[in-house]
């Protein structure tokens, strides 16, 4: 793989595998939001190689009609921006118990511009998924989703896992939920492997939540490799670390901020 894959793959590890879910484990107490900004470095990592190839930031704050507006940005650094420039942005607006009502994902990779649009509703027990993919050169691709229970996007499902009571999990146990993105419906695994300490880029060590996370997509076919997940044990429940496998070496996306006790 050439190094200008790299780049992409360690915002897009971020921008579209940080955010998941566990449909049928237990919730905490709901967490209120008025507003927060998280901020990632991501790094590229191959064996003495580390280079710190692009960042992101996520942020939501509380609407008018009590919902919330989400909103991650990705991007490559400027000396990436060189090889591979990325700019990928996820907005999402949500009820007050983090349901989705609308995604909206805006790709922007080198010369290659994209919009997927999700509109959802839910009734009977059925989530509901009205999808439009534009794309600079066809007409507009259009599908219809449906999943019985609940199912999120790539951003709301974010917030369903921090509001989620980890002690109800049992470790190493597997548990599922769909996602809806662009027009494709994806089912999410997540195991969740117990607590460990982890090291941040200015070598400060936090007990975390570790778990493992997949998205499978017709019939169990792999649509990422296994990513592995590290919660803050506080009250914000913040994702401290993720790493991603890729052909060679690995990207690590790094929490740059306060962390709570």
């Amino acid at each position: 793989m050439k190094a200008m894959n790299y780049l992409k793959y360690a915002v897009l590890s971020l921008v579209g595998a940080i955010m998941l879910n566990v449909a049928t484990a237990q919730p905490a107490a709901a967490r209120a939001y008025t507003s927060e900004t998280l901020n990632y470095e991501i790094v590229y990592h191959w064996g003495m190689i580390w280079k710190h190839a692009a960042n992101a930031k996520l942020t939501i704050k509380r609407t008018s009609n009590g919902g919330y507006y989400s909103e991650l940005v990705g991007h490559t650094r400027s000396w990436a921006d060189k090889i591979y420039p990325v700019r990928d942005t996820l907005k999402c607006w949500m009820n007050s118990d983090f349901t989705p009502k609308k995604y909206l994902k805006l790709t922007h990779e080198k010369s290659y511009y994209a919009k997927d649009l999700v509109n959802f509703s839910f009734a009977n027990n059925t989530t509901y998924g009205n999808c439009i993919r534009y794309r600079a050169d066809r007409a507009p691709q259009k599908a219809s989703l449906a999943s019985h229970g609940k199912a999120y996007d790539m951003v709301s499902v974010f917030y369903m896992l921090r509001n989620l009571d980890f002690s109800t999990l049992q470790k190493n146990k597997s548990y599922k939920t769909v996602v809806f993105s662009g027009k494709t419906k994806e089912t999410l695994t997540i195991k969740y492997i117990g607590t460990e300490m982890v090291a941040l880029r200015d070598n400060s060590k936090h007990a975390a939540y570790h778990i493992t996370f997949t998205f499978t997509q017709d019939g169990n076919k792999k649509s990422s490799d296994d990513i592995d997940a590290y919660l803050s044990t506080g009250p914000s429940r913040i994702p401290l670390l993720l790493v991603g496998q890729l052909p060679v070496g690995e990207v690590k996306c790094y929490y740059g901020g306060a962390i709570d006790k």
